[in-house]
């Protein structure tokens, strides 16, 4: 591993894992063989799906095709090689997260950071709010999860926890599963990728875009609708926000993000695992960084369908 400053750090970020645990762990062996060191740890935006056993993952699981490979994990057949922190999605083990609104340990040095709230990890402030939209539970109370419609709204964030994420400040990294309301509007509004099929300007959801001009973080990083997107918040006066959409964990290019800072100030950053950074501290953040699209047979990029329909 080549030698680095001292107060630097390496930091992974995931998209909807979806149960897919052995192919994230080779994809971040490749980021470090590719950046020369060790990634001191990694974040994930929702959707991890880790579900203790394999017959649980079968019959709870949004996606029952996904494997149940956190068993292995939590069964300590396998270990994580770097530290993992996790937000809920809405596909989640929800009976095993109940417990743990501020968050717990699943397996070694898997950590559920919990429904909302703010965590030093090393030197960074990471504000995080898990779970989506949905206006009709948003102000009622959070049942235990023990049916399957129960389970489904503990995949909902309630007001309380997004008031407590609100009164967050001077944060580094905000994790939220669902993208903020606006972004792809920003990005037709200001022509940053006319060459780029952008997808629904309604995606995402007003609460979260509201938190971000609230707390205005340094970066914002978020999953849920499956396609790699980018674009920069800026207010005048005010930290201008970074936004990178990750997409699930199909392949490594898109699902796969990191960022590199000295202290807490971001150096670089790129897509996949090729080591490669896309973005340097003082040049614009925006889908110009994005890798480009895979062609389909007739010569267009690829659009992926939006998988999550706010409730």
């Amino acid at each position: 591993m080549k030698d680095m400053p001292q107060d630097s750090l390496l930091v992974a970020a995931l998209g909807d894992i979806h149960g897919r645990f052995h192919r994230v762990e080779a994809w971040l062996d490749a980021l470090e063989q590719a950046r020369g060191r060790r990634v001191d740890f990694v974040l994930a935006v929702g959707d991890v799906e880790a579900f203790r056993r394999a017959d649980d993952h079968r019959r709870k699981a949004a996606k029952r095709a996904m494997p149940a490979e956190f068993a292995e994990y939590a069964d300590g057949v396998r270990r994580v090689k770097r530290p993992l922190y996790f937000i809920g999605g809405n596909n989640e083990d929800f009976e095993a997260l109940h417990d743990l609104p501020d968050g717990g340990e699943l397996a070694p040095d898997v950590h559920y950071l919990g429904r909302a709230g703010l965590r030093t990890l090393g030197p960074l402030r990471v504000a995080y709010l898990s779970g989506i939209h949905a206006p009709r539970f948003i102000d009622q109370p959070l049942k235990r999860p023990t049916s399957l419609d129960t389970a489904k709204q503990a995949g909902y964030f309630r007001t309380p926890e997004v008031e407590q994420v609100a009164a967050a400040r001077d944060v580094d990294l905000l994790l939220v599963h669902e993208w903020p309301r606006g972004i792809v509007q920003r990005a037709r509004e200001e022509r940053l990728a006319p060459a780029r099929p952008l997808p629904s300007p309604w995606i995402g959801n007003p609460v979260t875009r509201k938190l971000v001009d609230t707390v205005h973080p340094k970066w914002v990083l978020c999953g849920h609708s499956h396609k790699p997107f980018a674009v920069a918040l800026e207010a005048h006066g005010r930290t201008t926000s970074r936004v990178a959409c990750l997409d699930q964990a199909a392949r490594p290019e898109t699902a796969v993000f990191w960022l590199e800072f000295e202290g807490r100030e971001a150096q670089r950053a790129g897509w996949g695992v090729s080591g490669v950074a896309s973005w340097q501290a003082g040049q614009r953040w925006g889908l110009h960084t994005l890798p480009l699209p895979e062609p389909e047979p007739d010569g267009t990029g690829s659009v992926p369908v939006d998988n999550g329909a706010t409730a």
